[in-house]
């Protein structure tokens, strides 16, 4: 018999941001019209590089790159949050549940990754103009676009597969409005340790790898823009990117405080604030800070709204 209770939870009820009812329509429209916002913003970028030839260079294929990256990261959280606001049923089957952690997990994995990507970019072309065409060509751009995707679904590939060692029969109750792995090993039957140690593992050294090559990468264009003896042109260096650093700081934070110290005094609701920051409020905001500044972005998308 107990051996039958371990596998008995095959789904979960995901109690989503509030059980309050009269909350459920208001933040449903709220968040409808964030995915909608968000996917336009994000779509749109990627739409808008592809189109335009004069953007076929390093920088916006990266820009292109992390705007799917978010447009996935967006999409595998929010349609289901979206669902479970409009129905009593809040119920996600055991595969379902993996899935979207895996989608979730691998997009925000390869952005890690993107952004490392755009701050060597940066660095080549601040530091090295005149090396640049060599040290970032096209065809290095788009091997490292798809290693970023290649080693994001891979390094979910490991902490999924973990997953199917584990049993769940202490409760079918998730405290958060997505399938959150640490919140899956605290209603395991088996002991979660080995996994807990993988993710940790894991997440430490993608961080590790990913913000040296950040730091140093800007350490070095910082060191350069100090040089310039133009104030103009400082401020232009340093404004492409201050841009690129604010967004790195937002998703750096909230990932680190969530997968490298799980263990923190943490209550459930400041976790769910963290996971509302990198599942939703960056995949918006994303493409307007990196495009609203941006005069060659900006002239792309006056030409095809004049043309349409």
């Amino acid at each position: 018999m107990a051996e039958e209770n371990k596998t008995l939870v095959t789904e979960f009820v995901i109690t989503g941001l509030t059980d309050l009812p009269e909350l459920q329509i208001p933040l449903f429209l709220l968040f409808l019209v964030i995915y909608l916002i968000t996917m336009l913003g994000n779509i749109g970028l990627v739409v808008l590089v592809w189109m335009d030839s004069h953007l076929h260079i390093p920088m916006y294929i990266f820009l292109s790159s992390l705007a799917f990256s978010d447009a996935l990261t967006s999409s595998s959280v929010t349609p289901k949050m979206l669902v479970n606001f409009l129905t009593k049923n809040k119920i996600i089957s055991l595969s379902e549940c993996m899935t979207q952690f895996y989608f979730f997990g691998a997009s925000a994995s390869a952005e890690c990754f993107l952004l490392a990507a755009m701050a060597y970019d940066r660095y080549a072309a601040i530091c090295n103009p005149l090396l640049y065409p060599v040290k970032m060509s096209n065809r290095l751009c788009r091997q490292l676009v798809i290693a970023s995707y290649t080693l994001g679904f891979l390094n979910l590939m490991i902490h999924v597969g973990l997953l199917f060692r584990l049993t769940f029969c202490k409760s079918n109750i998730i405290h958060h409005f997505f399938c959150e792995i640490l919140l899956l090993f605290r209603i395991s039957c088996i002991d979660p340790s080995l996994n807990l140690l993988v993710v940790f593992i894991c997440s430490f050294t993608l961080n590790s790898f990913t913000i040296m090559t950040i730091l140093v990468s800007y350490t070095l264009v910082l060191l350069a823009i100090m040089r310039i003896k133009s104030e103009q042109g400082r401020s232009k260096v340093f404004s492409t990117c201050s841009a690129h650093l604010f967004s790195v700081s937002l998703f750096y934070g909230t990932l680190i405080i969530m997968y490298v110290f799980p263990e923190s005094d943490a209550t459930n609701n400041q976790n769910i604030i963290c996971s509302l920051f990198y599942t939703v409020i960056i995949p918006l905001l994303n493409p307007f800070i990196y495009s609203l500044r941006n005069k060659e972005v900006l002239r792309a998308l006056r030409k095809i709204i004049i043309k349409n």
